[in-house]
């Protein structure tokens, strides 16, 4: 017996005309679209039935009275939202830094809006730095009253600074 021949052909097949896949595309493409429009429309139309569901339904309540504690109530955060946003923050902020020094580390700043206080922590390298940090914290335009409240030194600290506390007004600049 011979063996078979074989015959190899390296040639590729002719391909199909493009344009069947081509216009498959498209047309998926348009009945998606035409598919997307028409779900937002019945999502418009669900919307605008319920909401007119809503206006005519028989069970709607009429809107509940608020107590007077609860009105007080909330008159008292929005009083107190407004003195926040009253305070003169980008003013007191300059003159707490105009005041500063390499010898005076502010730790903490706390207005009391209510009061229109500013309650200041800081440290101080000697009594005379905390001193002098004072006085020129008085003599900015946006704080008055400035005095200090409480003072101690860090014993534990090896440079023993003074840590100390300090209370001022903000002034009507209006």
């Amino acid at each position: 017996m011979s063996p078979h021949r074989i015959e190899l052909d390296y040639v590729a097949a002719p391909r199909r005309p493009e344009w069947i896949g081509v216009s498959v595309l498209i047309l998926a493409l348009a009945l998606s679209g035409d598919m997307v429009l028409r779900y937002r429309n019945a999502l418009n139309e669900l919307a605008a039935v319920d909401a007119a569901q809503g206006l005519l339904s028989a069970n709607r309540r009429p809107p509940r009275a608020l107590s007077k504690e609860r009105l007080d109530e909330e008159a008292k955060i929005i009083d107190a939202a407004v003195r926040q946003l009253s305070i003169p923050w980008a003013q007191m902020i300059e003159a707490v830094e105009a005041a500063s020094t390499g010898e005076v580390t502010v730790l903490q700043l706390q207005p009391e809006t209510q009061q229109r206080n500013l309650r200041l922590t800081a440290e101080a390298r000697n009594r005379e730095a905390m001193l002098r940090y004072i006085r020129r914290l008085g003599e900015t335009r946006v704080l008055s009253g400035v005095h200090l409240v409480n003072h101690h030194v860090q014993v534990e600290d090896p440079s023993r600074p003074i840590q100390f506390g300090v209370q001022a007004a903000f002034r009507n600049n209006r």
